[in-house]
């Protein structure tokens, strides 16, 4: 994907994020794109919905294939505002996302590439192709400003 339109899809995982931001939780924000179409969308949402798993990229992987109707989401690309933890990272696997597209790393959480290399792990079955630092700043900005004002 060129890096102008992952800007533009990054804009729409920005939108989602704001809305966590909006319920007061951490603004992480999702797209689930298959043939250019959003078939997915989430935003963190584990206070509100008692549930450790709800993840902004969960919620877009699940919506994702309940439009698909299968488990697997091959061909499709998740995007994501900030570096997905190892939960995320292992549910993409499992569904066979072809790319992961995301904004800021988390150099505490990060599953992908910064804190372990999950996404690319010759351990696994199935790899991502991986694009970061799309609106990194904007991105790394939403989770900083967030946390600054819980201080």
């Amino acid at each position: 994907m060129d890096l102008a339109l992952a800007e533009a899809w990054m804009r729409e995982a920005i939108c989602e994020a704001r809305k966590a931001e909006a319920e007061g939780e951490v603004p992480v924000g999702a797209i689930l794109l298959l043939n250019e179409k959003i078939i997915g969308r989430g935003h963190n949402s584990p206070i509100q919905n008692h549930d450790p798993t709800a993840h902004a990229e969960i919620l877009a992987l699940r919506q994702g294939a309940h439009y698909c109707r299968n488990y697997r989401l091959p061909g499709s690309i998740l995007i994501v505002t900030i570096e997905p933890c190892m939960m995320c990272v292992g549910a993409m696997i499992h569904a066979r996302v072809v790319e992961l597209i995301f904004g800021a790393e988390d150099p505490k959480a990060g599953a992908a590439r910064s804190r372990f290399q999950l996404a690319d792990s010759d351990l696994l079955n199935h790899r991502l192709r991986m694009t970061s630092g799309v609106l990194e700043k904007e991105c790394g900005s939403l989770l900083k400003s967030f946390f600054a004002s819980r201080r």
